[in-house]
């Protein structure tokens, strides 16, 4: 009997060996669905618009549609695996990705096509937050640092090969393919998961969710979204589109009120916003992420409509960005540990404004090689000094009591910066031939005004940086 016990005891002691192993290749899985999902999208747009006769409004809301509930429900989703278990929001997330992705490759209308993006952003919503809650609490110190920066650069390692193999695709097999891509990830993701990642027993009770928060953050950005859509359209601002705007900012009059009476157990605390240092960093989030969001729309856009780009082409042209921000990131937090991050806050997007300005320089005749890579270089050295050293300073910038909330917040407003920016987007969508040039050359001066004004909020409202570390 005892070398029965003996036999039987061996695999389960090798499972609990390799189980870490397996829970960062887990959340990776979970995770890549995302990072995948949000950029190889922006590459279909032309042959999107092309099979559904989409006009520039309803490719808005191809990237919209997702970014929506994404950013309503980030803190939502992160909540709700507080209280009902990591793991098990982890598998309801990603179960809910792979099926609204197989929606969106099915999809017989451009209405099927948008109720899919929009699940594909709630099971986003979902699986993101909890994916990286699970590295923390399964590991803790060196390991636990280690097991997230790695969850990082594959992430960063994934949304750099999303634009080149979803290009490869769209030329062969068509953009159907682009959905499916996210289905054998979803399998293995939720696999492992049912496997290896168990939620740890809480000896508390999570508070209550904040649903009137997420459903007033949800309703504003929504009617925002779509006044913005509307508005930079070629109807310009009509009576329904400032409608839309004043519903919407009332309704987020409502979400603050809400989250103000709710205070500890809001889904945003507003005691975050009063540190000087926290309202910089938000506003520095919102305008230098809303000016890379453009950025990750247009280019590939431009590139295959006006420089006669194929998908493969354009979907390469994305390749170094991810690539020069994975591997210069790393050094960048080190510098920023030494440092400090408000220096590097301030000097990395003046280097992304110096980027969007060369990105003037693409014309018809866009060569790769001198007009394309240099501004996209450029754009990704500046965002390589921003990026770890944000993360550095938002954590820094609140007490320990709401740094969850704090990076969570701080996600979210990076997403919503990214939406925004692509619903005023409609006049260089809607565009074509030297208009569509012409468009794109004054969004990417809006871009580096806005990456600008980024480094300006880092440099006067971020008083006090924290020591090193």
């Amino acid at each position: 009997m005892h070398s029965d016990a003996g036999i039987a005891a061996k695999p389960q002691a090798a499972r609990e060996t390799l189980r870490p192993h397996w829970v960062l290749v887990t959340t990776i899985l979970a995770s890549s669905l995302s990072f995948v999902d949000g950029s190889v999208v922006n590459v279909g747009l032309p042959a999107l618009g092309a099979t559904f006769h989409a006009t520039a409004g309803d490719l808005q809301w191809v990237i919209n549609a997702y970014l929506l509930p994404l950013s309503a429900l980030l803190l939502l989703g992160g909540a709700a695996g507080d209280r009902y278990g990591q793991a098990r929001l982890l598998v309801v997330g990603t179960s809910m990705f792979g099926a609204a992705s197989i929606g969106c490759a099915l999809a017989p209308s451009l209405k099927g096509l948008l109720i899919g993006r929009a699940l594909q952003g709630i099971g986003a919503a979902l699986l993101m937050p909890n994916s990286l809650a699970i590295l923390g609490v399964r590991f803790s110190g060196e390991a636990r640092g280690r097991a997230i920066g790695i969850w990082a650069a594959v992430g960063a390692a994934m949304g750099a090969f999303g634009p080149l193999l979803g290009g490869g695709l769209i030329d062969t097999v068509g953009w159907r393919f682009i959905f499916l891509i996210n289905v054998p990830l979803a399998i293995a993701a939720i696999a492992l998961a049912l496997v290896f990642v168990e939620d740890v027993p809480r000896e508390d009770r999570a508070p209550a969710l904040d649903l009137s928060g997420g459903v007033l953050a949800t309703g504003s950005l929504g009617a925002l979204t779509w006044a913005l859509t509307l508005g930079s359209g070629h109807a310009g601002w009509t009576p329904q589109a400032l409608l839309l705007l004043v519903g919407g900012a009332a309704l987020m009059m409502g979400f603050l009120w809400v989250e103000r009476s709710k205070e500890a157990l809001a889904m945003m605390p507003l005691a975050l916003f009063g540190s000087s240092s926290f309202i910089g960093l938000t506003v520095f989030t919102l305008l230098l992420y809303g000016a890379l969001g453009a950025l990750f729309v247009l280019v590939p856009y431009v590139l295959i409509q006006a420089a006669r780009y194929s998908g493969a082409e354009a979907g390469a042209a994305l390749f170094p960005f991810a690539l020069v921000v994975g591997l210069a990131s790393p050094l960048m937090g080190a510098v920023a540990g030494r440092l400090g991050p408000r220096a590097p806050l301030t000097i990395g997007p003046l280097v992304v404004a110096g980027g969007f300005f060369l990105l003037l320089r693409i014309g018809p005749q866009a060569d790769y090689w001198t007009r394309v890579l240099p501004a996209m270089l450029a754009i990704a050295l500046g965002m390589a000094g921003a990026v770890a050293p944000l993360t550095t300073a938002v954590l820094a910038s609140v007490d320990s009591r709401h740094t969850g909330s704090a990076s969570g917040l701080n996600s979210a407003v990076a997403r919503a910066g990214g939406m925004v920016a692509t619903a005023l987007l409609g006049g260089v969508l809607g565009a074509s031939g030297p208009a569509l040039l012409s468009g794109f050359h004054t969004a990417a001066v809006v871009c580096a005004l806005a990456a600008v004004a980024a480094a300006a909020s880092a440099f006067f409202l971020l008083t006090a940086p924290p020591p090193p570390i």
